[in-house]
């Protein structure tokens, strides 16, 4: 029920029931009082809550921005570029709702708090205020109509006619009074159904716009979700693979420790106990020592893990001698002496076991025997990029997209080892590589065949994209652009040999058949890079820094599958001149020898040659014997207008230093046949001889002659030779090794990078 009407008539009768109606509005006045004064103190919480959570979520969002991601290695993939930048976004959208909640608490000071407030005081006060002057009227009306009922009736006349005219003149403001407490009460009950709702409801407005402005914000971060979604999960994706290989080669490590070392521009290097003379005595403190056999520096770092920091300064000698200490002449085991050329006295050093001071004395020159610790490790792997490797290729690709391009999971999905063992040997055999039989039959399953293909992939003596080119291949795909990444991509896969090329190309266009099918088979471009990133682009050293690049030889194989048709159909824009490669190739003569990271890596592995080799190796000498024909038919015709010292120098556009196995060949032959496991798509050119009068000769032919050294270069094993750019050699003669000449120096006979000198 609402309340009863105040009617005005009845404020001159004051009767019981006007009272009652008025004090049920009086109670009703008293309620709003009392429910806006908490409602007004539970605002001023609200508020306070609301700059309190402000507070904090500027608070998160700067330890957000605050927070930079670091990853491993020396450079991102955009995957995890947009994952680092995402704690900024994250910050950036923070900061902007709070700017919007901000915005709102001001508001509701203004819209909400103040016209309660004003309301309460304004109006609920004045009626309170009229309900005071109406008690004290009514108290006084009734006090002088029972004074004047009192008065006698024998007064005068005269005396009763002014009580009278004054009763009435109270009774009339009485009357007054009462109609504007009335109008006062009744107009508050009116106003407080808008003035007390209305501050309510524009709060509310505020509060939407401020979830509106949320809503906003989340439609425009939601291109930015979606693609943070996509980055996560290839991350995720990548990181499965990489925790694999990683574990795989810390169970290597640990399994055999020594098989497994970085390539280091030290000879040697480790932890040694270095005896130190004290007043009272000796001590031994544990250096960090590095030493360099051609340079014969040693370098001393006090250093001890358990304290965590370096134990005193840096110390660098220049080695004398080496001397095994005997073990009856010190109380200490595996300790042998240096000797300093600027240091006087002897350095006594303890190794940490007996093979470590072997290796410390072998590559020190000491008196201990040397061994040749290094393992020549490499694979002699049957597969090949002949006629009955690109068959394989070939059947498996077209088993593939015939019966099986949507297969979930393909190629990720492994076979049975056993089964894709017994399929390779058979599709490998000459005779049935020779069959007219282009399928592979039905009862084979297609996670068979792809792992078949993958694993003739890993068989190859070295993979399909070199290793020659693999940094190359990285470093592009580190480039900031995806334009530059394409552009360089392109580039290097024309450096590739044609045979290399034209797998590559078949290979691209059969994973990009298979990625336009990605919503049935699930194998996306990225899918695709995770899984055949390791098989075409591994590198030569298998270390954890080369495992986090993996996520860009990943990437590499998404480009190329992505842009196939451009990179594999078209010629490069612009590819350098040979004037270009020639300029980027001129060293100084005092330049610094390049570090073994800095040296080309090895093409192929070396193979022994055997019976079911022959067809195969055939093809390698006549690829060979067209090369060093077209070169020497080239340097014939032009031999007629004048050229400026030509040599082989200018005639090689990349100058590589094949691999070799670690030691001299037993019986090196100048007339020996070329090993069939030369590089059979860039090997390297023979040099040319300058002289016009020995046109037909080659130093294939013209053994014993002298070479002048082009560029400095440094030993990696014993059996080379360690020199600087300008230096001469006698003897210089073709070694069996490709790519290797054999020549002397000071006396010292040893392998030349063939492309590193010309023959004088």
């Amino acid at each position: 029920m609402g309340l009863p009407a105040l009617e005005f008539s009845e404020c001159c009768l004051d009767s019981p029931q006007f009272r009652e109606r008025l004090r049920s509005h009086e109670a009703e006045l008293e309620k709003t009082n009392k429910f806006i004064k908490e409602l007004i103190k539970d605002g001023k919480s609200l508020v306070a809550a609301l700059k309190n959570l402000s507070a904090a979520k500027r608070k998160f969002a700067d330890s957000l921005n605050e927070f930079k991601f670091r990853c491993i290695g020396d450079a991102e993939t955009d995957d995890e570029i947009c994952i680092a930048k995402s704690l900024q976004e994250f910050a950036t959208v923070l900061r902007n709702l709070e700017d919007e909640r901000m915005r709102m608490i001001e508001n509701a000071s203004e819209v909400l708090i103040t016209p309660l407030e004003k309301f309460r005081k304004e109006q609920i006060g004045a009626a309170k205020d009229a309900k005071k002057k109406y008690d004290k009227e009514t108290e006084k009306y009734c006090g002088v109509l029972e004074k004047h009922l009192n008065l006698s009736s024998k007064k005068k006349e005269s005396q009763l006619q002014e009580a009278d005219s004054q009763v009435d003149l109270v009774r009339q403001h009485f009357y007054e009074v009462s109609l504007e407490y009335v109008f006062k009460v009744q107009e508050v009950q009116e106003r407080k159904m808008f003035e007390f709702v209305e501050p309510l409801l524009a709060f509310l407005q505020g509060l939407f716009t401020f979830y509106h402005h949320g809503y906003e914000l989340a439609k425009d971060f939601s291109d930015f979700k979606t693609e943070l979604t996509i980055s996560i999960q290839n991350t995720r994706n990548r990181f499965e693979g990489t925790r694999s290989e990683v574990e795989s080669l810390m169970k290597k490590m640990k399994e055999n420790p020594h098989e497994h070392k970085n390539i280091s521009p030290y000879t040697m290097e480790g932890y040694l106990y270095v005896q130190e003379k004290r007043h009272f005595g000796t001590s031994w403190v544990k250096h960090y020592c590095t030493y360099q056999r051609e340079s014969k520096r040693i370098t001393m770092v006090p250093f001890d893990q358990k304290s965590g920091g370096k134990g005193g300064e840096d110390e660098a000698v220049t080695l004398k001698s080496c001397t095994r200490r005997k073990t009856d002449s010190i109380e200490k085991r595996f300790c042998f002496d240096v000797e300093a050329v600027d240091r006087p006295g002897v350095i006594t050093m303890q190794a940490l076991s007996e093979e470590d001071r072997r290796l410390w004395m072998e590559a020190m020159d000491g008196r201990e025997p040397v061994y040749n610790s290094n393992k020549d490790n490499q694979s002699e792997g049957t597969a090949q990029l002949d006629n009955i490797g690109f068959s394989i290729i070939k059947k498996c690709i077209h088993a593939v997209e015939t019966r099986g391009i949507n297969e979930q999971g393909l190629y990720r999905i492994v076979g049975v080892n056993s089964r894709v063992q017994k399929l390779l040997s058979i599709l490998m055999d000459p005779k049935a590589a020779a069959e007219t039989e282009t399928e592979i039959c039905a009862e084979w399953e297609i996670k068979t065949i792809t792992s078949a293909l993958k694993t003739y992939l890993r068989m190859l003596p070295g993979p399909l994209m070199m290793y020659q080119f693999q940094r190359s291949f990285i470093k592009a795909a580190k480039l900031e652009n995806q334009e530059s990444r394409v552009s360089e991509i392109h580039s290097l896969v024309h450096r590739l040999p044609e045979k290399n090329r034209q797998m590559l190309h078949l290979l691209m266009n059969h994973l990009a058949k298979v990625a336009d099918n990605h919503k049935q088979n699930l194998m996306t471009v990225a899918n695709l890079g995770v899984v055949f990133g390791p098989t075409l682009l591994r590198p030569q050293e298998e270390t954890v820094a080369a495992i986090m690049d993996i996520k860009f030889q990943n990437i590499v194989i998404e480009i190329l599958i992505e842009n196939h048709e451009k990179i594999f159909n078209t010629v490069p824009d612009t590819p350098p001149s040979n004037s270009q490669l020639l300029l980027s190739r001129k060293k100084s003569t005092d330049s610094k020898p390049p570090s073994c990271s800095e040296r080309p890596l090895t093409l192929f592995h070396t193979a022994q040659p055997n019976e079911k080799q022959e067809n195969r190796n055939s093809i390698i000498n006549s690829s060979l014997e067209s090369v060093i024909s077209s070169n020497v038919n080239s340097f014939l015709n032009n031999k007629s207008a004048p050229q400026p010292n030509l040599n082989s120098s200018e005639l090689e556009l990349e100058v590589i230093k094949p691999n070799r196995p670690n030691s001299l060949p037993q019986n090196p032959s100048p007339t020996s046949p070329l090993s069939p496991s030369w590089p059979m798509f860039s090997a390297p050119s023979s040099p040319m001889p300058t002289s016009s009068t020995s046109s037909d000769s080659s130093p294939i032919s013209s053994p014993l002659r002298k070479a002048r050294a082009l560029y400095a270069c440094k030993a990696e094993h014993d059996s080379e030779l360690s020199f600087t750019a300008g230096t001469v050699f006698d003897n210089v003669h073709p070694s069996q090794e490709p790519g290797w000449l054999e020549g002397t120096l000071n006396g010292k006979t040893g392998l030349i990078p063939e492309n590193y000198v010309e023959f004088l």
